[in-house]
């Protein structure tokens, strides 16, 4: 097994238990190795650090799977996955949850959404690929699922040097799976829709704008298969419009509505946003509520200045076409866009749209994906709910 030693002065971001080890963090590798291979860490006075997956494609160098000197087999990947079921089950999160959640499960690389009896499955690191098979077999065993879902279309599996697939690991289902979230009926596509299908790290913000959407009229930006829209409009907001530049997404919004017996208070439109909130102000156009919940704007600490003007862009716009008083709901499920800078970003906006705004309440991801303090990457999800005055 090769040796990562981590050069002095730069290894203790990662000893004080940050998952990562970038290539200039290390000051030499012993012993022959290749990529997706087990080697351990440790210090540059020789002390052990932990054992990791490595792949010199990637600028994570290595990615920790434990910190004890322990044997990486298949009894150690059964454990980890039986530990990640035991979490969400904890948590009364069953029938629909993030299962696995990467490095914050201890599991780089792997994905793991839960779809009532449907698993999809991303393996998005070289090492935890080459245990995907295994993996397969552990989670038919611990989770019994009806079928296992491999989603791994995701570019970032380029960068490991992966290719691109996708299809069924286990068993069969119809590749648009029936769910049951907050007491709402959605279809997931689990075959073409976003990332593994749904985005389940908002169903605890989908039900934290109950309380503000009685009889009101709300405009939601970026909706997606309709998560926010058919919240608001069961919990009894008069009218919600759903703006997303993606006709495939819209279509499957329309299908969610239906399902929930709710289109006749919602309206779907395919727009850029960006554009649509332009010319709802030209309009002089009012709304009790607006949601805004778009994707990552940045995708690197590279493109942030970039994201910062996107964020306060549609904030901005937002903000001038809320009634007084009105509520806006902000997301952003960028890492590199932390809390501080988003929360400076929204102050911003505030003050060019000459608007006052009342903090209500601010939200982060739902528990299924936990958040380790020593790794903040796994802190992504900001959803600040204002009062804008």
């Amino acid at each position: 097994m090769a040796k990562v030693f981590l050069a002095k002065g730069k290894g203790l971001r990662v000893e004080s238990g940050h998952p990562w080890v970038f290539r200039h963090e290390v000051q030499k590798i012993d012993g022959e190795f290749e990529d997706g291979d087990i080697v351990d860490v440790l210090n540059f006075k020789g002390k052990f650090v932990g054992k990791g997956f490595i792949n010199s494609k990637s600028q994570i160098l290595v990615r920790l799977l434990t910190r004890k000197n322990e044997e990486i087999n298949i009894d150690f990947f059964r454990k980890r996955v039986q530990d990640a079921w035991e979490y969400r089950k904890s948590i009364g999160y069953t029938q629909n949850c993030r299962l696995i959640f990467a490095e914050a499960d201890f599991l780089p690389g792997l994905i793991v959404d839960k779809f009532g009896d449907v698993l999809v499955m991303q393996t998005l690191s070289k090492g935890v690929d080459k245990f995907k098979d295994k993996l397969v077999e552990i989670l038919v065993e611990v989770v019994n699922p009806k079928a296992i879902y491999e989603r791994n279309d995701a570019r970032v599996r380029e960068i490991e040097g992966l290719d691109l697939r996708k299809g069924f690991l286990y068993g069969s289902s119809p590749v648009e799976v029936e769910i049951e979230e907050n007491g709402i009926k959605m279809i997931v596509d689990i075959e073409n829709g976003q990332k593994t299908g749904y985005f389940l790290d908002q169903k605890e913000n989908r039900v934290a704008i109950r309380n503000f959407v009685k009889d009101k009229v709300i405009l939601d930006c970026f909706c997606h298969t309709g998560g926010f829209t058919i919240n608001a409009a069961k919990f009894g907001a008069s009218k919600v419009i759903g703006v997303d530049i993606s006709d495939t997404a819209i279509e499957q919004a329309v299908k969610n509505a239906k399902l929930n017996e709710v289109e006749s208070k919602c309206e779907f439109v395919v727009a850029n946003v960006f554009d649509y909130l332009n010319e709802l102000d030209d309009k002089k156009e009012k709304y009790d509520m607006i949601i805004l919940d778009p994707p990552a704007f940045a995708k690197s600490i590279h493109t942030l200045e970039n994201a910062k003007r996107g964020y306060k862009e549609i904030n901005l716009r937002a903000m001038k076409i809320l009634k007084k008083g009105g509520i806006l709901v902000t997301c952003s499920c960028s890492h590199y866009m932390k809390p501080d800078i988003f929360f400076e970003v929204i102050k911003d906006a505030a003050i060019d749209a000459k608007k006052t705004l009342r903090l209500i309440e601010y939200r982060t991801q739902a528990k299924d994906h936990p958040y380790l303090i020593s790794y903040e990457e796994s802190l992504y999800l900001k959803c600040f709910i204002f009062q804008v005055l």
